[in-house]
């Protein structure tokens, strides 16, 4: 790590140092936090951490409980406990943490305020640190499997396969699930229920700003041409669909960015580009090993994980221009990974409407 360029960790508008170190008894790196010393007063040292929590007086002390998903309770606990043991031995606190697996609330106490909170804020560093580095379990898309675009995608992967297939890497295996079509805006990680709530609710808030832009009135769109990620056609992980509104204008760009402007703000979402890549993936490598695996707007690089990319050149000078179909949409979805629902697509947690 480079010292005069350390890892920085945003949590709720607070920007701390990262530090790693790497332990020979732990899995996994953990968080160095020598940097933070413990509180030498019963004063708070930083009104505004004090603020953020709501930390109680008790007869013996403070208290604070904070919401953490059970998934990441072991980094907290650390390698036989020895995470959860330093970090109460250095802010002279005691941290209760449910039974792995129990969806509950960790309790920090102590006999200082000042104490509490550094403990508070020193386990919220530890859960955003490792839970980015959680699987996405949730995404938010434009679904595109209207039944005009779907007949539209299996002629395109029939005659494909007629005219292509001798051509490196492409095969059946590598072409989306027609009921899976889809617009990827963003991933999310939600680790309990409780997360998965909050998400719908954070989409529900949203319903007014496109409301506002589509005016109440559904968008039509249109699927034409297909394009790749990566810079080589010879060499091509994702080849995706074109999707733009009828009339010409931004509404379908400025609806995405607008729901990935609202998401990061409220911490469910970790903001990847400056604006949405809108793309509706027909072909993808990762789907030669693994059917289940769906688009999260992956990167396009050639020969990442061991997959294997094909040749696109002449997909692209023979399909370059074609037309999928064209549909009304009308719905935003808030979908759930690996799991589908009666119709084929992904099972819906939650959904907003255009009007």
């Amino acid at each position: 790590m480079d010292i005069l360029r350390p890892a920085l960790i945003n949590i709720k508008g607070r920007v701390y140092r990262k530090n790693f170190v790497q332990e020979d008894n732990y899995e996994e790196e953990e968080e160095d936090f020598s940097y933070m010393r413990p509180p030498e007063s019963e004063d708070c040292a930083d009104d505004e951490i004090c603020d953020t929590y709501v930390i109680e007086q008790t007869d013996k002390g403070f208290r604070c409980a904070i919401d953490v998903p059970s998934v990441l309770y072991k980094y907290i606990i650390g390698k036989k406990g020895e995470t959860r043991r330093r970090l109460e031995f250095d802010t002279k606190t005691s941290i209760n943490i449910p039974k792995q697996g129990v969806e509950g609330q960790i309790v920090i106490t102590g006999f200082h305020k000042a104490s509490v909170s550094s403990a508070v804020t020193r386990v919220e560093v530890l859960v955003e640190s490792f839970r980015k580095k959680q699987p996405f379990t949730h995404f938010l898309s434009f679904p595109l499997n209207h039944p005009q675009v779907q007949e539209g995608f299996l002629k395109f992967k029939e005659e494909v396969l007629q005219q292509c297939s001798k051509d490196h890497g492409v095969e059946e295996s590598i072409f989306q699930n027609p009921a899976k079509l889809h617009l990827t805006i963003g991933t999310l990680a939600l680790l309990n229920d409780m997360e998965v709530r909050k998400a719908c609710e954070h989409l529900e808030e949203c319903e007014n700003i496109i409301r506002d832009i589509t005016e109440g009135k559904p968008l039509q769109l249109e699927v034409t041409g297909i394009e790749y990620m990566n810079d080589d056609p010879a060499m091509v992980d994702v080849l995706y669909a074109k999707v733009g509104v009828q009339d010409g204008s931004n509404k379908l760009q400025l609806i995405a960015d607008r729901l990935v402007e609202h998401f990061v703000s409220a911490g469910l979402m970790v903001r990847e580009w400056d604006r949405v890549k809108l793309h509706g993936t027909v072909m993808n490598t990762r789907f030669r090993k693994d059917h289940t695996v769906e688009d999260a707007g992956g990167s396009g690089r050639p020969g990442t994980s061991g997959r294997e990319a094909f040749d696109a050149r002449n997909i692209l000078k023979k399909f370059g221009a074609y037309h999928f179909g064209a549909f009304e949409l009308n719905t935003v979805l808030l979908s759930q990974r690996y799991s589908t629902d009666c119709t084929g697509y992904y099972t819906s947690a939650g959904s907003i409407g255009f009007s």
